[in-house]
């Protein structure tokens, strides 16, 4: 008998080859940039096809988009956003320029994608972020990206104020009222032009923004933009010394770190008068301007950086329960008593009939309103906050979960439906079908992921807000006088439902009604 051993053959272990993306960006929309972009698109696609380790993860690109900034660069975070997902383990980048010339963002985005095992290789540079070392090269390199930015940038900002202060500079958006003739010059839209007019008129005959906002929205006339008239946006027209044919540059100015401010004296500002043809006399101007001014300072506005804040606690926080409109200050009795009253009621009594409510009886239930709460926060505060505490958003978390999973499918057959159609076992008209179907249902779990995700934060601050209070009343044994300061803190808004009642709506989410 002959007995011969076989041996066992261990099964061949196929190697996972290494998913690797692209990524290209040129920083403006012209064709030479545009046609720069196709090149190299098409030499990363068979430059990757050529290693048979790896395997073709995609390209992703921007066009028309900054270097400096990367959260607005959309094809920067949809491979970004790949890599987190596990669908990327290796990039491939022409020059450090070309993917972040903001050392900050740059090196930020190198160590989270480490941190997740994504490797960048700039070609240019030579540099693979897998090589520790290599992070000391990336930062130096990097910097003298944004210092080449930035040389850029000055540059640019030398001849635009040059052209500034030569009064050759075309404005970037002309002003409702004004169009642009074929040199880029400003002229004077008729339709449009009959609109400012009667805005100035209206207002020197003693009318508010407010009222003069109404009237164009009862006209029927669209805004530049097709959207609705209020007083801010009659306010900016009334303010813009371009419809008396002058015009200021510079109101904006982009720091070092390439963010935009309006401009308080900061830098230079450049008037050029007669600059266009007015639309408006610069009497009717100044005086339109002083009214708004002297209103300002009778409703104790007062500009600050650039923006309205308020004096008075209540500004902006009450809201009438009959029409839904907001309240505003006013003085009755000669300054003897400061009330709030419905801005529709103001306009046309026959829309609302709520009666004014006086300062001091709103202050007085506030202060009502949390003596009450000290006394119950053992019966009502704590026990609320615990159940808040306790109640976690599980099925908020789960369903999140679940859509992340999702739209790593649809990612994954978008890229196999590419893969049919490239080796042609599909046609266009059925991939471009499926396509769509597939885009379609991922916009769908990416809003609503986005909606739960604000839901979850929602109930954190909740809780946060609610630990506040509580906070506060275990340490306080009662309030005696209105504080400004306290009802910011706690109160979200105030709903007025006429003189008998109102209830306050605080920002840890409890509404509590009280008589006045």
């Amino acid at each position: 008998m002959n007995i011969r051993v076989i041996e066992a053959q261990k099964p061949s272990v196929k190697k996972k080859k290494r998913r690797v993306a692209a990524y290209c960006r040129v920083s403006t929309d012209n064709k030479d940039q545009l046609e720069s972009l196709e090149t190299q698109k098409a030499h990363y696609e068979s430059y990757i096809l050529l290693h048979s380790e790896w395997e073709y993860a995609g390209l992703y690109y921007d066009t028309g988009r900054t270097g400096t900034k990367a959260d607005i660069r959309d094809g920067l975070q949809n491979l970004l956003t790949a890599c987190r997902i596990g669908k990327v383990e290796h990039i491939l980048v022409k020059s450090i320029s070309r993917f972040s010339r903001n050392t900050t963002d740059c090196l930020s985005i190198v160590r989270e994608l480490l941190n997740i095992g994504v490797t960048i290789y700039f070609e240019k540079e030579n540099i693979d972020t897998g090589e520790m070392e290599s992070e000391l090269i990336l930062s130096i390199l990097s910097s003298m990206a944004e210092e080449e930015s930035a040389s850029i940038s000055k540059n640019e900002k030398w001849s635009i104020q040059r052209r500034m202060a030569a009064g050759t500079y075309k404005i970037g958006y002309v002003p409702y009222g004004y169009q642009r003739d074929e040199n880029g010059d400003m002229l004077i839209e008729p339709a449009e032009a009959g609109v400012v007019r009667f805005i100035f008129r209206t207002l020197l005959a003693g009318n508010s923004t407010d009222t003069i906002a109404s009237a164009l929205q009862q006209q029927g006339i669209p805004t530049r933009k097709g959207g609705k008239w209020s007083g801010s946006t009659v306010r900016d027209i009334i303010i813009n010394e371009k419809y008396v044919g002058d015009a200021l540059f510079q109101k904006t100015y982009t720091d070092d770190s390439f963010r935009r401010h309006n401009n308080h004296g900061e830098v230079k500002t450049y008037l050029v008068s007669e600059h266009h043809e007015p639309i408006i006399s610069h009497e009717d101007f100044d005086k339109a301007n002083s009214l708004i001014r002297q209103r300002g300072k009778e409703k104790g506005i007062v500009r600050e950086n650039g923006k309205y804040q308020n004096r008075f606690p209540f500004s902006g926080k009450i809201t009438c329960g009959i029409c839904g409109g907001k309240y505003k200050r006013r003085i009755h009795s000669h300054g003897a008593e400061i009330a709030w009253v419905c801005n529709t009621h103001i306009t046309d009594i026959k829309r609302c009939s709520a009666k004014y409510v006086r300062d001091d009886v709103l202050k007085a239930a506030f202060i009502t309103m949390l003596n009450k709460l000290i006394f119950s926060r053992k019966m009502l505060l704590r026990p609320l906050y615990d159940s808040l505490k306790s109640d976690s958003a599980d099925e908020s978390i789960q369903r999140m979960n679940e859509l992340k999973l999702l739209l790593e499918k649809n990612l994954e057959k978008r890229y196999r439906l590419r893969q049919l159609r490239g080796q042609e076992i599909i046609d266009n008209v059925v991939f471009s079908r499926e396509m769509n179907t597939l885009k379609k249902l991922s916009e769908e779990y990416r809003n609503e992921l986005s909606i739960l995700s604000c839901y979850t934060s929602a109930e954190a601050l909740e809780v946060t807000e609610m630990e506040k209070l509580l906070r506060y009343t275990e340490t306080t044994a009662v309030v005696e006088e209105f504080s400004d300061a306290l009802f910011h803190t706690f109160v979200d808004r105030i709903i007025v439902y006429g003189r008998d009642y109102i209830e306050f709506k605080l920002k840890c989410g409890l509404t509590l009604k009280e008589a006045i």
